[in-house]
């Protein structure tokens, strides 16, 4: 069996840079054994399967798997598998709506960049404990939690220089560990530690700017954001609340097209 598969460079508008994420077309749903299977094989922090839609309002159905695992929401190859519809599949409409574990997702081309509507999630503050300072390397001045922990720090520098412990990490009890703090030319910096699902540090992640917009809005007073996750291949979007949603926008350009024997 051949199926397309691209590679897609996630919130950048240059080649080497941002997210790498792969993206699979399917006319029919294949095994999760398989999906996981390629996935691994890839070796990338996730690759997207794009498959027929069930739901009332969905144009395709997306799951997203890490080398690892299977995870119920993912924003850059989210934004990599519009891309290619948009792109190399000529999808006529300029929006598509995903159906997902994580309900619909659309995604709306505007501009040049391509625009996510995802669930705002809201973090309660936690007790920084001694366990997070030792897998981090350093005390944050707050810690939140929702899906993810949420690690505040005071500066950009602070962020840059974390040399985290990844299997200590990994022992935390969550999904992962979002680090951030103010900007400079930008509204705040991020990283995002999930070595429990196979990923050590992920280059830009879409779903852990679901719980850094609102922190951020709330704290900033404003309700659109500029955001930069400062990575080793680094990537950028802008973040804005809309209710109880949030729209992530960014750019992505194409690495790869094939196709993949299986």
């Amino acid at each position: 069996m051949s199926l397309p598969l691209f590679q897609v460079d996630a919130f950048t508008g240059q080649t080497f840079r941002g997210n790498p994420a792969a993206v699979v077309l399917l006319d029919d749903w294949i095994g999760d054994d398989v999906m996981q299977a390629i996935a691994r094989e890839n070796n990338l922090s996730e690759t997207a399967f794009v498959g027929p839609a069930t739901a009332d309002g969905a144009d395709f159905s997306i799951r997203w798997f890490t080398p690892t695992t299977e995870v119920d929401l993912c924003g850059h190859a989210t934004l990599a598998a519009a891309h290619v519809l948009f792109n190399h599949r000529d999808h006529k409409s300029d929006r598509v709506v995903f159906e997902s574990k994580s309900g619909l997702l659309p995604v709306t081309r505007d501009n040049g960049s391509l625009v996510l509507d995802f669930p705002a999630w809201n973090a309660e503050p936690v007790e920084i404990t001694n366990d997070l300072v030792e897998a981090l390397g350093a005390r944050p001045s707050e810690c939140y939690r929702s899906r993810d922990l949420l690690a505040v720090f005071e500066s950009k520098k602070d962020v840059l220089g974390l040399r985290p412990d990844f299997r200590r990490i990994a022992a935390l009890n969550g999904h992962g560990v979002i680090v951030t703090a103010p900007g400079a030319g930008h509204d705040f910096v991020s990283r995002f530690f999930a070595p429990s699902l196979g990923v050590d540090e992920d280059p830009v992640t879409g779903s852990a700017h679901c719980t850094l917009t609102p922190y951020w809005s709330k704290r900033l007073g404003k309700r659109s954001l500029t955001a930069h996750q400062v990575s080793r291949r680094g990537g950028e979007m802008r973040c804005t609340m809309n209710g109880d949603r949030v729209h992530l926008a960014g750019r992505a350009v194409t690495y790869l097209e094939g196709t993949i024997a299986v």
